[in-house]
């Protein structure tokens, strides 16, 4: 004979405080696990997203970032002449050759010092990425000081604002556009003309090439031409893979230290499961030994009672999932490992986290329930009625 699942939902209704605080503990910890998950995962999205699959990203080999790297002016025309690279609209190559340097930005309200990444872009770099849009004012005109900061910069550092000014490279430079880049980490750039930066913060060289391929099944033959030719020190990556790369270190770390965190609180929820499982069989003695009485054997109990504290795991992992599905109205910063820069994303909520959160929870209701199970499980029938 089987026991109904009625009975195990009676029984928790009947025990409502400990039900919930049990729920309630065993939710903190998904949230904690879910949450960690989640700035992970979105700081991975943020990055990989910033790349298009069609664009190459060529740096010089080793450099690990664009902010390390560099590509002299006879290089850059080299890579340039690749014929592989698309042709524009305006029957020009769709190639751009950028700077990438760290400058220092007080943020608005509190004056604390962050690096941000400075991007000079040339002709066509708005061309290779059609994600980036002006969202106030106009694109700074060429061979002068403006700028255009992204909506993260414009938001969160002083004179980052549209018509505002910023001091760097011993210049004044004027913020004539603000421009949005959707879930990309572009939001978090200054851009300007690249041959002004060059000018400004003095550098012979530039920090990488952009373009797009005529067609992405050429990419192997493009990596291949520019890494086997003598007269390049350079590496070609597809833009994705770029971005991916610069995620990886601190993505490890958010998940590490995630998994410590998510450990330590478990076990405290899985105490407290087994606690309240266990006041359950002992409360409840007479009545398992009536249960055996009239023929419902060892195997119900135990299965009875697991899915008591599996149900208090699943409920405990709704509850938790439900208020971290929350954070994804949040805004977080953190500094990129790669660059050293800040970073403005957000929290990212998958159909890979709630699976993995859903069965963590399970996994935590099973743990706190399997030995007051086996306990009720073994009550003798006759000590038990006795009892009563």
């Amino acid at each position: 004979m089987k026991i109904p699942f009625s009975y195990n939902i009676r029984n928790l209704m009947t025990r409502r405080l400990t039900t919930f605080l049990t729920a309630s503990g065993m939710a903190l910890v998904v949230f904690v696990f879910a949450a960690v998950l989640m700035l992970a995962e979105g700081l991975q999205k943020t990055l990989v997203e910033t790349g298009s699959y069609e664009n190459v990203v060529v740096i010089r080999k080793a450099a690990g970032s664009e902010v390390q790297s560099g590509v002299d002016r006879l290089q850059a025309s080299i890579i340039e002449t690749q014929p592989e690279i698309a042709i524009g609209a305006d029957g020009k190559r769709l190639a751009a050759k950028e700077l990438v340097v760290l400058i220092t930005l007080s943020k608005r309200g509190t004056n604390k010092p962050s690096n941000i990444v400075i991007r000079g872009i040339g002709e066509h770099s708005m061309t290779l990425r059609p994600q980036v849009k002006i969202v106030q004012g106009r694109m700074p005109r060429p061979g002068s000081s403006e700028i255009i900061t992204g909506s993260s910069i414009a938001e969160r550092f002083e004179g980052g604002g549209f018509g505002e000014t910023l001091r760097f490279g011993m210049r004044d430079w004027t913020v004539v556009g603000i421009f949005d880049a959707g879930n990309t980490g572009f939001n978090s750039e200054i851009w300007g003309d690249v041959n002004q930066f060059m000018q400004a913060f003095r550098r012979p060289a530039y920090s990488s090439v952009i373009f797009r391929l005529s067609h992405p099944s050429q990419f192997e033959n493009v990596k291949q031409l520019i890494e086997s030719d003598p007269r390049l020190t350079q590496e070609a990556m597809r833009e994705p893979e770029y971005y991916r790369k610069q995620s990886e270190m601190m993505a490890k770390f958010l998940r590490i230290l995630g998994l410590t965190l998510t450990i330590i609180f478990s076990l405290g929820a899985v105490i407290g499961a087994m606690i309240t499982m266990y006041a359950s069989v002992a409360n409840r003695t007479a009545e398992i030994g009536t249960m055996r009485a009239i023929g419902f054997q060892r195997r119900s109990i135990l299965a009875a009672f697991i899915a008591e504290s599996l149900f208090l795991g699943i409920l405990g992992g709704i509850i938790g999932l439900f208020f971290a599905s929350f954070l994804q109205l949040f805004t977080v910063s953190t500094m990129n490992w790669q660059t050293f820069s800040e970073l403005a994303f957000s929290f990212s909520l998958t159909f890979k986290i709630i699976y993995q959160a859903i069965i963590f929870s399970l996994v935590m209701g099973f743990l706190g329930g399997i030995l007051p199970a086996v306990r009720a499980a073994r009550i003798n029938i006759v000590e038990s009625l006795r009892a009563s």
